[in-house]
Formats: structure tokens, C-alpha cells, sequence
């Protein structure tokens, strides 16, 4: 039997020896690969084919023939149908062994880079209700309002009454705003038809205030009988900001730009370490606090600030690196190419009365060339924490010229991170050591922590 007998509807015994980066399992049928959904590395299984491609097809789990040593019963009864943690159904330490392996696979293929220090990653002594922000889809089948989330790959919305990631406090909002638009029939987007009025739900909870906003995310301009939502949202007491947010454009981004308060503050506050920050709607803040504050503090370990050093960080956001790094700093200069996220930085660098940090609004790979030919600002450190593309190649060009002592890389994603450090190690910079986190529990993304020095 050769790959040509791997047809649709067919069925194999196989056994998985890897898992895909969207967390499925991978494995060979005559050197052919399977992808299959729900199996993990050392299962051996029996798949239906249920499609094929040239060179892989995808299969269903039908049965296991062998369980692997990883595999555990999942806490949560939605795991097949929803697509929020791909991987809860493999043991936690075996999750962040495997997240260690993926940085190390990463850098030894795409970097070329070998022997390198790669610590184990950092986990969570408790891996559940870490989220600190949701968003929830709004759907409607068959007379019933759904929220919820998305099964993998679709746009189907899955009816959820608990979720192991989120705040156990989320499912009773969720479950008061349901209520809310039936008995009021407010009618639900429709997104191929782009008609219909509530399109989702962000629920923001600060992990160490208890803070909580409830956004509500409307294709117009207002929201019928809002005061009765308002009555009984307020029954929770922890909620400080009911916001709608409206987004008319026929999109599959979950937020417009426009930000209407229908009671309380524009903001809720939240602490990481000692600095405190005001989150608004639109603001970007990393979604666990407890591994933020262990990301963070290990990126300041890395720095090895001792007062006198100048400090850039790119990629800063609403300045949350910058404003634990200026604690140790002379001077940190933070750049964003988001106005608003450097307006909500200037502002958290005002209530926590940091005085010793600047901001700037450009792409990172325009602004500190510009500030390092004209104006001579130099850099001991660089720490650049990018979005999942990496770093602009003119950026890495930048750094290395400016030649810093060091320069601290915080990723999210292992495969731009060890394209980048090959650049970076082939301009005169050496990776010192790396350190994984698990930011992310039961999903299949590891954020990770990188220090080089000047050769």
C-alpha cells in the first residue's frame, strides 16, 4: 500500500508523533501526513480520512487504540466543539515541556541557532481562570440567543454556560445579558446579512482591583431599553465601566473605534507589580497578570539595570515594560505606532509619577533610527517586545548599530523570534540564555523571554 490508497473515507490505524502548531496531532501513514484533531504524541489511534490535500490530508479521531502517557480527561465540556484551548486535554507539565521544545525546534530550524540555553518554562501553579479580558460572539439558531465562542475554524458561535479560562464572574454577565436581549428582543448581528444590532461582548476584570467593565459592542448608534441592562448589571458590585463600543463596518474585527459610556468610568485600573494602569476598551494589556508580572520581572532581571543606563522599548504599548523598567532606569524611551496606546501610556506614567520615561508615537524601525542619527540618543539596553511578525529588519539593522550592551527580546511567537536572533547573532550579538512562559495554558502559544549581549 503506497499514499495513492489514502482516499476520503477511508480508515487507518496510526500513531501521532507530533503536534501542528494549531494543536493537532501529526503522523505518518506511508510516509504521508496526517493531521487529526483531539490526538496527541504517543497516541496510537484509528482515524477516518476525511480529507486530502498533494502532499497531507486531515483525519478524524475515531477511536484510541492506545492513550499516550500525556493524555488527561478535559475539565471543560465544550473542548471538541470550542476553539478557545486546543490542548486541555494534555497533562500541564507535559504542555510546558512541549512549549520548551517548540522554542528549541524553532531556533535549531528556522535560526540555525544550536546549543543554546533554554530554560523549562515557567507555568502557573494554577493553569485555569487566568484571563483577565473576553470577548464573546453573539449568534442566533433556531428562535435561541447563543454567546459564547467560535468552534475552530468557523464563525459558528458555541453556547457556553462556563469557560475554565475566563473569571467564573463572566458566564453571570453573559448570562444577564442574554436574558436581557431576549426579554427586550433586541435583535442579534447577522453577519452575512451585515443587519441586526448587538455583535459581541468584552468583559475586562482586573485581577488585582476586581475591577470589572462590561462592553458591549453594537452594529449603530444606541442601545434600546439600556436602562434596564444598567439596573441589572449593576447587581454585580464588582463593575465599575458599562461602555458600548459601535462598530457599523461589515468586518470581522470585533472592535470599532468609537466608545460611548452608558454608566460609570471609561476605565477600569489594574496593577502589574507596583505600577498601577488604567485600561480602557480598546487598550492592550496582557491577558494573564499573574505570568505578566513573572514575564516582566524576568525581562528587568535580563536588563540588569543599575540607575545610570538609557533604555529603549519598542513595541511598548500602553507602556507597561517601560514603566517597570524606568523604576531602575536613568531614562526609557518608549515607541508605538498606536496614538492612542502611547496617550494611555503618558497617562499611567502620570499616575504612577514616573517622570523619567518618553513616548513616541511612529513605527519603531523609523523613530529610533530618526532619534539615534539626529538627536544622538544612544542605548545600553534595547528591549523590544513585538507583535507576532517580529521585528522590521530595519529595526535589527538599527540596534546593532547602535550597539547596546544588551538587548532583552520578549516574543510571542518562536518562529519570528528565531529568525530575528539570526539576524541579531550575526551582528555581532550573542543569546545568552532563553526562557519560556506559559502566559497562555492550554492553548498552544508560549511567550518567551530572550537575553543577547554584545559579542
Amino acid at each position: 500500500m503506497d499514499s495513492k490508497d489514502i482516499k476520503k473515507n477511508s480508515y487507518f490505524e496510526m500513531t501521532i508523533e507530533d503536534l501542528s502548531s494549531k494543536g493537532e496531532g501529526v503522523g505518518k501513514i506511508n510516509e504521508f501526513t496526517i493531521f487529526v484533531k483531539g490526538a496527541l504524541p504517543e497516541d496510537k489511534i484509528e482515524v477516518k480520512i476525511v480529507k486530502v490535500k498533494k502532499n497531507y490530508g486531515y483525519g478524524k479521531l475515531i477511536r484510541i487504540i492506545k492513550a499516550s502517557p500525556m493524555r488527561v480527561t478535559p475539565v471543560c465540556p465544550y473542548t471538541k466543539r470550542c476553539g478557545g484551548c486546543q490542548i486541555q486535554h494534555m497533562d500541564y507539565q507535559a504542555q510546558l515541556e512541549y512549549k520548551r521544545k517548540k522554542v528549541i525546534d524553532s531556533l535549531e530550524r528556522i535560526g540555525k541557532l544550536t546549543n543554546i540555553k533554554v530554560h523549562p518554562t515557567i507555568g502557573m501553579e494554577n493553569p485555569f481562570h487566568y484571563r483577565n479580558k473576553a470577548q464573546f460572539p453573539v449568534g442566533y439558531k433556531d428562535g435561541n440567543v447563543l454567546i459564547g465562542l467560535y468552534s475552530p475554524g468557523s464563525h459558528e458561535v458555541i453556547d457556553i454556560s462556563s469557560c475554565h479560562l475566563q473569571p467564573q464572574i463572566s458566564i453571570k454577565i453573559l448570562s444577564i445579558i442574554k436574558n436581557f436581549i431576549k426579554d427586550n428582543k433586541i435583535p442579534v448581528y447577522n453577519e452575512e446579512e451585515h443587519k441586526g444590532l448587538i455583535r459581541h461582548i468584552l468583559i475586562r476584570t482586573a485581577f488585582f482591583t476586581k475591577e470589572i467593565m462590561v462592553c458591549i459592542i453594537i452594529n449603530g448608534k444606541k442601545l434600546p431599553q439600556k436602562e434596564k441592562l444598567i439596573k441589572e448589571l449593576n447587581k454585580i458590585s464588582d463593575i465599575k465601566s458599562i461602555v458600548l463600543n459601535h462598530n457599523t463596518k461589515k468586518t470581522n474585527v470585533v472592535l470599532g473605534e468609537e466608545i460611548t459610556t452608558l454608566w460609570g468610568q471609561d476605565y477600569i485600573s489594574d496593577y502589574i507589580g507596583e505600577v498601577k494602569f488604567e485600561i480602557s476598551p480598546l487598550s492592550f494589556f496582557q491577558v494573564n497578570p499573574i505570568q505578566t508580572q513573572v514575564l516582566y520581572e524576568k525581562a528587568l532581571e535580563y536588563a540588569d539595570l543599575t540607575g545610570e543606563e538609557t533604555v529603549w522599548d519598542a513595541y511598548c504599548g500602553i507602556g507597561t515594560i517601560s514603566l517597570f523598567l524606568a523604576k531602575k532606569a536613568k531614562k526609557v524611551y518608549g515607541v508605538e505606532v498606536v496614538e492612542a496606546a502611547i496617550e494611555d501610556a503618558k497617562r499611567n506614567a502620570k499616575i504612577n509619577n514616573i517622570d523619567n520615561v518618553e513616548f513616541f508615537v511612529g513605527k519603531a524601525e523609523e523613530i529610533i533610527p530618526k532619534a539615534y542619527k539626529e538627536k544622538g540618543i544612544k542605548a545600553d539596553v534595547i528591549v523590544v517586545d513585538p507583535p507576532r511578525k517580529g521585528c522590521d529588519e530595519t529595526l535589527l539593522e538599527t540596534m546593532a548599530e547602535m550597539n547596546p550592551e544588551k538587548i532583552v527580546y520578549v516574543s510571542c511567537d518562536p518562529g519570528t523570534l528565531a529568525r530575528d536572533l539570526k539576524i541579531l547573532s550575526e551582528k555581532g550579538y550573542k543569546i545568552e540564555e532563553v526562557q519560556p512562559i506559559d502566559m497562555f495554558g492550554h492553548t498552544m502559544h508560549v511567550e518567551t523571554v530572550c537575553l543577547m549581549s554584545r559579542k
